[in-house]
């Protein structure tokens, strides 16, 4: 029974009861197939039902504190020594988001986590950038796949990044649990491999975005070329483009041109989706270019975005279309903006989820316990799609702390 939730809207008490019944055949649903066991079965339940709670710090103890098991011990034996396919779980996570969320022009969202933790034991953990800091932590990457449509987003893709450290370190391996088969992947590589899957498993999507960490990545932008996906994805001032009388010009000389012009009607102002506070708008201008070394697909086209603040002109960033021709330049602006929903994602998981709050030091573990925030998020994102216009309207911001207090005992 959910007797608790955090929202800015008054809902009904059978809309919230709707949820609890939700929740319950959706953990139903998923649990039946993925154990043979009651025990890890009705784990799996209070971890869900516990992660959706409003517990402060949401590590194993807290956890089963809250949910009312004297200890941690039935999380911990989930996580790590069950015997259950954590990779058939995620299936289920991208199942349920595309039942709710699918649309045919929605957009696949590349970007990284970082969980800073203490010490050298837990796996892929090693001094790295941190997007969390901006700097260099003690900190394991994890790059996630977002699902986004107008009707909501939610992960349904991850990875752990094992550094080179990592990888060529046998005894290291060995102690984390790594897999023999799993060898170093640069980042790019990682959201390739998720790709793949998203491709092989249908998921509709109509364009790929991420931040220029991904797409300045030649290998990445070539298995999209090589399988006609369109992307919308930021890019460094430094990318090659092919100048108009030969050789090669980086991005930024085209914005020089563009400044030397002189001419304000260059610009459009156009809005690029809504945020935290409102409409976000930017002057945009496009233009057609070709990239040094990177052929489009058949019948695509590749066109630069350039968006400039409207508050401060000198913040400019660049963005990479790679799209069928003729796609009118609004459309590939909305994909632009859609990339910062993955922001929303990790926010969300880490701060409401306990995305990142894990105990765990093992490959396997860490890949169960992420699996299952990522679960936590897909219900609410699914929740949050069918609440009724007029609770929609009001809830704004607030709709997306939605939490179900699981009952004690």
């Amino acid at each position: 029974m959910v007797h608790r939730q955090y929202v800015t809207c008054a809902l009904t008490y059978d809309l919230v009861v709707s949820w609890d019944a939700e929740l319950t055949a959706l953990i139903t649903r998923i649990a039946g197939p993925l154990f043979t066991r009651p025990e890890p079965r009705q784990a799996f339940a209070d971890l869900v039902r516990a992660l959706l709670a409003d517990v402060p710090r949401k590590n194993s103890w807290q956890l089963a504190d809250h949910i009312g098991h004297a200890t941690a011990h039935r999380f911990e034996h989930l996580l790590d020594r069950a015997k259950w396919d954590v990779d058939a779980l995620r299936d289920e996570v991208r199942s349920h988001v595309i039942a709710h969320l699918g649309r045919a022009d929605g957009v696949l969202i590349a970007d990284d986590t970082s969980a800073i933790k203490k010490g050298q034991m837990s796996v892929g953990v090693a001094d790295q950038y941190c997007g969390l800091t901006g700097q260099v932590e003690n900190c394991q990457v994890m790059p996630m796949l977002t699902y986004a449509s107008a009707a909501g987003h939610a992960f349904v893709n991850r990875r752990l990044y094992l550094p080179e450290s990592w990888a060529g370190d046998p005894q290291r391996r060995a102690r984390a649990g790594v897999p023999e088969h799993v060898a170093f992947r640069t980042k790019p590589q990682l959201v390739i491999d998720m790709l793949a899957e998203e491709l092989a498993a249908g998921t509709p999507f109509r364009y790929l975005c991420a931040d220029s960490g991904y797409g300045r990545d030649p290998h990445l932008c070539a298995f999209c070329h090589e399988r006609a996906i369109s992307y919308v994805m930021a890019v460094p001032v430094d990318l090659p483009l092919v100048a108009a009388r030969g050789g090669v010009e980086p991005v930024g000389h085209v914005l020089d041109r563009i400044l030397a012009l002189g001419r304000a009607g260059v610009w459009e102002r156009r809005s690029c989706g809504t945020g935290t506070k409102g409409l976000r708008v930017y002057d945009w201008t496009a233009l057609a270019v070709a990239v040094a070394g990177q052929a489009p697909a058949p019948g695509h086209a590749h066109t630069l975005l350039i968006r400039r603040s409207v508050s401060a002109p000198t913040e400019v960033e660049f963005f990479l279309a790679h799209a069928p021709a003729r796609v009118p330049v609004t459309e590939l602006i909305d994909a632009a903006g859609m990339r910062w929903k993955i922001e929303e994602n990790n926010e969300h998981g880490k701060d409401l989820l306990g995305l990142t709050s894990y105990q765990v030091r093992k490959w396997t573990p860490w890949h169960r316990h992420v699996t299952i925030a990522m679960l936590a998020l897909a219900f609410l994102a699914a929740m949050r799609a069918a609440l009724p216009a007029d609770a929609d309207e009001t809830a704004g911001k607030g709709k997306d702390r939605l939490l179900l207090e699981a009952p004690a005992g």
